[in-house]
C-alpha cells in the first residue's frame, strides 16, 4: 500500500465536519501531496472561500527566512490572495484577533523528528490560543522521517525555551499529530482535536520507504540526509564550529578554520556506529565562519537503522573540545532565550558542558543518553497511532 498523508486522506473523504467551516491553516512550502501539489492551493481549491487565513511557522510560508531569531513578516499569500500570519517573530503565539472569524484550524508541517525543531512548539503554543479562543484543531498527519527511534538526553524544565516546553528526548519518535495528542494530555486542555492519520506508514520506515517526495521543510535540510544527521548536528549551534550553514551540504559537512582532522580521529574512542567521516575542506558563504576556509569532515550515513545521531555529536564535540583550546561555546541569545547557554538548551541539560570538556567517561554520557526514555517511551506508547513501536539502540532505562 502506498503511503497516504493526512492532507490526501482529507481530500479523499472530503469529511462532513468539515463542510460550512471557516478555516485557517498553518502550514509550509513542504506541505504538498505526493504529486508536489502544494497544500495551500489544493485547499483552497477544495474549501474555496472557506479558507481564510493562512499562518506560517519558523522560516516563513515557503521557507525563505534563515534561522534562529531572523523573523517574517506578516504578509499577503502571493498564489491564494490570502492574508498570512507570521508564528516567528512578531509573535510566537497567535492573538484573539488572529484566530477571530476561524471556527477550524488545519495544521499541516512536515516536522523531522527532532525536539529543537521549532515547528513542534509553534504547534504547541497554538494549541493553547486554540484553546482560549474555543477554535477545533485538526493536524494533517505526516510521516516522521526518522521513524520510531529514541535518543536523548530528556529535556529537563530548567531548559525549556521556544526549542522545547515540555519534557521531551531530542529524537522523539512522533509524528506531529502524535506529539499534538501529547502536548494536549501533559496541557490538561479541552479543545477538541483531531488528527487525520497517514495511511499505509509503520513507524519502522525512514522517509526513503515512504515513497513520498522530500521538500525542504527549512533552508538548511535540503535532503533526508541532512534531516537524518540533524539531532545530533544540531548541537553544533551552540558551538563556535560551522554546522555547514552556507554550503550545500548543511549539518553534514562541519568544522572550523582552527580545526585539526587528525587530531579529531584520534581523540575519537571508537569506530562510530552506522557512519564515516570524511575530512574535507570548505567555506562557508554565510553565517559561520563566513568566508573563511574551514576544515573538518562529512558525515557519510552507512547504516541509518544504526546510525546513533546525537551520541555520534557528542563524540565529535568532545574529542573536538579535549584537543582545541580554540573550542568554545556559544553565548546567549539563541532562538529568544537570553540567559541560557545555547548548548543546554538544545541538548536539555544544565550538564552537558561539562560532559563534553571534561567527562571522558562513556558509561556517563551513555546515562544521560538513556535517562528517562522509558518512562518517556511508555507514556507516549499509549498515544500511538502507528504500528511498530518506540525503541532505543543502546537499550532503556
Amino acid at each position: 500500500m502506498n503511503v497516504r498523508t493526512g492532507l490526501e486522506v482529507l481530500l479523499r473523504d472530503r469529511p462532513r465536519w468539515l463542510k460550512g467551516r471557516r478555516v485557517g491553516l498553518l502550514s509550509h512550502q513542504a506541505a504538498v501531496t505526493s504529486d508536489l501539489r502544494p497544500a495551500h492551493l489544493v485547499l483552497q481549491e477544495f474549501l474555496g472561500r472557506d479558507l481564510v487565513r493562512l499562518f506560517a511557522p519558523q522560516h516563513g510560508f515557503y521557507g525563505t527566512a534563515q534561522a534562529n531569531m531572523i523573523p517574517s513578516p506578516d504578509t499577503v499569500d502571493p498564489l491564494t490572495g490570502l492574508p498570512v500570519i507570521s508564528l516567528y517573530g512578531p509573535r510566537l503565539k497567535p492573538r484573539p484577533e488572529d484566530l477571530s472569524g476561524i471556527d477550524l484550524l488545519l495544521v499541516d508541517l512536515q516536522e523531522v523528528g527532532c525536539r529543537v525543531y521549532t515547528y513542534l512548539w509553534t504547534l504547541y503554543l497554538l494549541l493553547e490560543a486554540a484553546e482560549e479562543a474555543g477554535v477545533e484543531v485538526v493536524v494533517l498527519d505526516r510521516p516522521n522521517p526518522l521513524g520510531g527511534s529514541l535518543e536523548g538526553p530528556m529535556l529537563r524544565p530548567e531548559c525549556f525555551s521556544f526549542v522545547g516546553l515540555t519534557e521531551m528526548p531530542l529524537r522523539h519518535g512522533l509524528t506531529l499529530g502524535e506529539t499534538a495528542l501529547l502536548f494536549k494530555k501533559r496541557r490538561g486542555l479541552n479543545l477538541p482535536l483531531r488528527v487525520v492519520r497517514v495511511e499505509g506508514w509503520r513507524r519502522t520506515q525512514l522517509f526513503p520507504e515512504t515513497g513520498l517526495p522530500w521538500v525542504p521543510p527549512s533552508p538548511n535540510l535540503p535532503t533526508f540526509e541532512s534531516a537524518l544527521v540533524y539531532p545530533g548536528q544540531v548541537l553544533l549551534e551552540g558551538t563556535n564550529l560551522s554546522e555547514g550553514r552556507g554550503t550545500t551540504r548543511p549539518f553534514e559537512l562541519f568544522g572550523a578554520p582552527w580545526l585539526s582532522p587528525q587530531k579529531v580521529l584520534s581523540a575519537l574512542p571508537e569506530e562510530l556506529s552506522g557512519v564515516k567521516l570524511r575530512p574535507v575542506v570548505f567555506k562557508p558563504t554565510f553565517d559561520k565562519w563566513r568566508g573563511k576556509t574551514c576544515f573538518g569532515f562529512q558525515l557519510h550515513v552507512t547504516d541509518p537503522r544504526n546510525f546513533r545521531p546525537v551520541r555520534t555529536s557528542l563524540f565529535l564535540l568532545r574529542a573536538i573540545a579535549q584537543t582545541h583550546p580554540e573550542f568554545s561555546f556559544r553565548p546567549p541569545p539563541y532562538e529568544f532565550e537570553e540567559k541560557k547557554p545555547p548548548i543546554a538548551i538544545i541538548a536539555g541539560h544544565l550538564k552537558i558542558m561539562d560532559l563534553i570538556r571534561r567527562d571522558p567517561d562513556e558509561q556517563d554520557l551513555d546515562f544521560y543518553l538513556k535517562e528517562g526514555l522509558t518512562y518517556y517511551a511508555n507514556e507516549i506508547a499509549s498515544l500511538s497511532l502507528y504500528e511498530g513501536g518506540f525503541f532505543c539502540k543502546d537499550g532503556l532505562r
